[in-house]
């Protein structure tokens, strides 16, 4: 298969390499109204996850040649695939071998001989979780939100909007000391501090560079597969664009605003801009009437409450 699955039934990919069990699982899961995959090899298990992106996994732990724990932890690894919930069937009941599975990005298990009701109720509860937060991805997608998804178990980002993938390059990739594939080292340290501490006290981590500031705080930790990370950015340029979008104004208005909110004099301005002194007068003017003000002073305080959610 090539494509996603193109189907409005919720799809389920089973790994087993017992064929008797896939066709136990396939009939259950199928008269229960899901799409089902099938999969009897690690390897051929990742190729089917990648190419038809299933809501679920329900994974085989002990199979030949790659076992279930190390197909989970391939899965996690790949961007295309880290994002799937993984369920472990597993007759190893001991506590080592369960623990092997949530290690390995797993965020459940059943134990055989397996028992369709259990495993459909575990299904129907995980989906769930996933829903909601496909939900909340699509929202932040819509409204331009710069926001990342992190299995807290394990500090893997499992998604990130469009703005949020931009920041995260600029402020960590781009500089080769962190891996494309991997979350960046002081965010795995940001996240073990706030799961021992209180997460009520738990302080936004700023990322410096240069003359910008990147600041991750935490926005929903109600889910224990998923925790989601605001990210703001705080710069010049993304506050002067926040002006000309907010105010209506243009860039070199923006600019002109800015600069005269920090303090600059016109003199000061014109030399940050390369423009005489009578230009930023000029540019102040019409700043005055599109906000309906008639000084510098109370153009400040008109636009500082603005600035401040900015920060």
């Amino acid at each position: 298969m090539n494509a996603t699955i193109n189907s409005t039934l919720p799809s389920i990919l089973i790994v087993d390499d017992v064929l008797d069990n896939l066709a136990y699982l396939h009939d259950a899961l199928d008269e229960s109204g899901y799409m089902v995959l099938v999969a009897n090899s690690g390897q051929t298990a990742l190729a089917r996850a990648r190419d038809a992106q299933p809501n679920m996994i329900l994974l085989d732990a002990v199979m030949p040649e790659m076992d279930g724990f190390e197909t989970c932890r391939q899965l996690k690894a790949n961007t295309l695939t880290r994002h799937i919930p993984v369920i472990f069937m597993t007759g190893l009941t001991e506590a080592e071998h369960v623990a092997a599975g949530f290690e390995a990005g797993g965020v459940d298990y059943v134990t055989k001989p397996i028992r369709p009701k259990e495993v459909l109720a575990r299904i129907a509860s995980h989906l769930q979780t996933a829903k909601l937060m496909n939900q909340a991805r699509s929202a932040l997608d819509a409204f331009g939100q710069a926001a990342i998804a992190i299995t807290p178990n394990d500090g893997k980002v499992v998604w990130q909007s469009p703005l949020a993938r931009q920041w995260m390059q600029r402020y960590f990739y781009e500089s080769g000391l962190h891996s494309v594939d991997a979350t960046p080292e002081p965010i795995l340290n940001w996240l073990q501090n706030m799961q021992q501490t209180s997460l009520a006290n738990t302080q936004a981590l700023n990322i410096i560079k240069g003359s910008s500031r990147l600041t991750l705080s935490l926005a929903d930790d109600s889910s224990d597969e998923q925790w989601i990370i605001l990210l703001n950015e705080e710069s010049d340029e993304a506050q002067i664009q926040a002006l000309t979008t907010t105010f209506g104004l243009t860039k070199r208005e923006s600019e002109v605003l800015y600069w005269a909110i920090k303090g600059k004099t016109n003199r000061d301005i014109g030399d940050i801009l390369g423009t005489s002194p009578r230009t930023v007068n000029k540019h102040l003017e019409h700043v005055f009437t599109k906000l309906g003000v008639e000084t510098r002073t109370a153009a400040a305080s008109y636009v500082a409450s603005k600035l401040r959610t900015l920060k």
